[in-house]
């Protein structure tokens, strides 16, 4: 049952291989050059998450604080 599938997918694959960009090789510059603005992507989206749990951090320290007094 899954070859049968299969199939279909195989017979639209040379129409569509026609319509594709032809694969460019990258530099090695390029390729850390975009390991870079990945991980600063990344790590602009963890230090906005930290800072929103420090903000959280705040308030429940002032609950505790108010708990206490």
């Amino acid at each position: 049952m899954a070859t049968a599938q299969k199939q279909p997918g195989t017979a639209a694959a040379p129409a569509e291989s026609t319509a594709r960009k032809a694969w460019v090789p990258k530099t090695p510059i390029d390729v850390v050059l975009e390991q870079i603005g990945k991980q600063e992507k990344r790590v602009a989206a963890l230090q906005k998450e930290l800072d929103q749990e420090k903000a959280l951090l705040v308030k429940l320290a002032k609950a505790k604080a108010a708990f206490e007094a």
